[in-house]
């Protein structure tokens, strides 16, 4: 069994798994938000050329800046869920490069839960990911992974290596959500992943009004109902395509009576057992 001194010879690790587990293999590195942004602008304008929609023209930073906006006001998992899962958004175009939409609303395809590894999805994967804090007085975070498809920060990673107890991951992701970092475009980040090399937990992203709740940070169990701890396991079965689409695509639940994201989650890939909230 592999043993892992330094965070980045597993974070190396766990991506040339997931390399074979229907990921791309070219990695977005060290991205700042405003990276991200431009390759989703890109994948939306690929998957959405045709003459009813972007008519092969592409979009403009005014067009990103309102489905940045339309985000913003979302602002909570839960209504972003809906967002995501609705499978489009709609923009007023301004680029005259297109003078058959100019000035008229377009619909955008953004994610079809149905198109697993298959169609236009993709699977991309950013590894340290640049995040500017809300304070002046605190330096700029870098994460260690996420999990993007068709170009939406949906999952984070925070790995510890050998030695280093889980609980370090979570207690990081909940101070980078305290320091405001999952705002904007990492606002859609839907489940967080706590891993070290013997034990990963995972949960739903609370948001700006919610709280974190280890009562539900879950473990992964195998068709006996067995917990899967080892992290290559985790990747195979847990962070691979179909599972991380259909975690997103299928199994989320858009509870208003309490404002709170959840996802029927299954504890393995046959039995959908437990409510992950935040």
């Amino acid at each position: 069994m592999t043993v892992f001194s330094k965070e980045a010879d597993f974070e190396q690790a766990l991506i040339e798994v997931l390399f074979t587990k229907g990921w791309e293999k070219e990695i977005l590195y060290y991205p700042t938000e405003q990276d991200l942004i431009e390759n989703w602008a890109k994948i939306l304008f690929d998957n959405n050329r045709e003459r009813d929609r972007l008519n092969d023209q592409p979009l403009t930073d005014g067009e990103m800046a309102q489905i940045l906006e339309q985000i913003e006001n979302l602002r909570t998992p839960l209504k972003l869920n809906g967002f995501i899962n609705g499978g489009s958004v709609s923009v007023k175009r301004d680029n005259p490069a297109d003078p058959e939409h100019f000035g008229k609303e377009i619909s955008l395809k953004i994610y079809n839960r149905k198109e697993i590894a298959a169609g236009s999805s993709r699977y991309q994967i950013a590894r340290q990911p640049q995040f500017p804090t809300k304070s002046p007085i605190l330096h700029d975070r870098r994460g260690d992974l996420m999990l993007l498809i068709n170009g939406m920060p949906v999952f984070h990673l925070e790995l510890k290596r050998n030695g280093v107890p889980v609980s370090q991951a979570t207690a990081q992701i909940e101070k980078y959500a305290r320091e405001g970092i999952f705002t904007g475009l990492f606002s859609l980040v839907q489940i967080f992943v706590a891993m070290e090399p013997n034990e990963t937990v995972y949960f739903a992203n609370p948001g700006p009004d919610g709280r974190f709740n280890p009562d539900y940070y879950f473990h992964w169990e195998d068709f006996n109902n067995e917990l899967i701890n080892n992290w290559k396991d985790i990747a195979v079965y847990l962070l691979s395509i179909p599972m991380a689409h259909q975690l997103i695509g299928y199994y989320t639940i858009a509870d208003q009576s309490d404002g709170i994201l959840k996802f029927y989650v299954a504890t393995n890939t046959m039995q959908l057992q437990q409510f992950l909230t935040g």
